[in-house]
C-alpha cells in the first residue's frame, strides 16, 4: 500500500482529538502537557484514534449491528484513509496527517485492530506470554507510534529505541491492569495470567470474594515486581528520544506511582482505585525533570526538545 502524499486534516480535527483525550484519561492528559508543543497535536491524534476504537468495543457500538461490526468499520476507515488521503472522521483525518508527518508506518496499527477483536471474545490469559501478545496490539502500538512522533537522536536508531518504548507501554498497561482487578472482574475480565494465579494458589472464587488474602497479596506483589522490571528497562531508553523526554519520563513516573499506591494500601484493588493526587503528580513531574537532566545533561524546557 502506497500512502498518499496529502492530508485534509484541519485544526478542528486536532481539537476533537484533544477533547477525546481530555475526557478519557487524566493521567495521559496530564503527562502530555510536558511534551514539546509541536508534538502535542500528534500525541492527541494517536490517543484519540485508539480511544475511539476502544470505546466501540467497551462502551457503545451505537449505529452498528455489533461491536464486531463497529471495530470492522473503524479498521476499514483506517486503511481507506491511507489509500485516499481523506476520511469522514475528524480523528482519523488528524491521525493520517500525523502519520504522514512523522513517518509512522500504516502497518503499525495492524496489531491494534487484532487486539480490539480479541477483546470481544478473550477474557482470560493462560500465560504471561499470552498477555504480552495481546498487549502488542493494545499497548505497544501506542509506544511505537509515540517514538516515531518524538524521534530518536543519533547515534541511536529507531530499531534500537523501539524495544524501550515496548517496555514502557507494557509497564503502563500492566499498572492499569493491577489497579483495575476489581473493576475488570465486574465486567467479566481477568488480566492476571492463570499460570500466576495457580502458582500462588489464588482461584477465581478468591477474586470474586473481593478479599485481600495473604495469597492474593503475594500474587499482586509478584506482578508488581515484574512490572517494575519493565519500567527499569524503559527508563534507560528515555535518553535516546530526540524530543519529549521530560513528558515521557513524567508519564513513566505517574503510571509507576499506581504500583506504589497499591502497595501503600495493602494491595486493596477491590474497594478503591489507586492513583495520585494533582499535587503528587506535580511532584513526580519535578522529579522527572531532574531525572532527565541527569540522563542527558541538558536544560529541560517546555518548548525545547527535552
Amino acid at each position: 500500500m502506497t500512502p498518499p502524499v496529502f492530508s485534509v486534516a484541519t485544526p478542528e480535527d486536532y481539537a476533537e482529538c484533544r477533547r477525546v483525550m481530555d475526557v478519557a484519561s487524566r493521567n495521559y492528559s496530564f503527562a502530555s502537557r510536558f511534551l514539546p508543543r509541536n508534538k502535542l497535536d500528534h500525541v492527541q491524534a494517536l490517543y484519540a484514534l485508539m480511544r475511539v476504537g476502544d470505546d466501540r468495543v467497551d462502551v457503545s457500538h451505537a449505529g452498528f449491528a455489533s461491536p464486531q461490526a463497529a471495530i470492522d468499520d473503524w479498521e476499514e476507515a483506517y486503511w481507506q484513509a491511507f489509500e485516499t488521503g481523506d476520511s469522514p472522521y475528524p480523528v482519523m483525518r488528524a491521525y493520517l496527517n500525523t502519520a504522514l508527518e512523522c513517518g509512522i508506518p500504516a502497518s503499525n496499527m495492524a496489531p491494534y485492530f487484532r487486539a480490539m477483536r480479541d477483546d470481544l471474545t478473550i477474557t482470560r490469559f493462560p500465560t504471561f506470554d499470552d498477555l504480552l501478545y495481546y498487549m502488542e496490539g493494545s499497548a505497544m502500538t501506542v509506544g511505537r507510534a509515540m517514538t516515531y512522533i518524538l524521534g530518536v537522536r543519533p547515534p541511536a536508531t529507531m530499531e534500537e529505541t523501539l524495544p524501550y518504548s515496548d517496555s514502557l507501554s507494557v509497564a503502563m498497561q500492566l499498572s492499569n491492569f493491577w489497579r483495575d482487578v476489581g473493576q475488570d472482574w465486574g465486567i467479566g475480565r481477568l488480566y492476571i495470567p492463570i499460570e500466576d494465579m495457580a502458582r500462588f494458589g489464588v482461584s477465581e472464587s478468591d477474586i470474586a470474594s473481593r478479599e485481600v488474602t495473604p495469597r492474593f497479596a503475594g500474587l499482586l506483589e509478584f506482578e508488581i515486581q515484574r512490572t517494575e522490571q519493565f519500567y527499569q528497562h524503559a527508563r534507560a531508553g528515555v535518553k535516546q528520544l530526540a524530543a519529549g523526554r521530560w513528558g515521557v519520563m513524567s508519564g513513566l513516573e505517574i503510571y509507576r506511582a499506581i504500583l506504589v499506591d497499591i502497595r501503600r494500601h495493602g494491595y486493596n484493588v477491590f474497594t478503591r482505585r489507586s492513583g495520585t493526587t494533582r499535587l503528587q503528580k506535580l511532584a513526580l513531574v519535578a522529579k522527572s525533570r531532574l531525572a532527565v537532566y541527569r540522563l542527558v545533561g541538558e536544560q529541560v524546557t517546555l518548548s525545547g526538545n527535552v
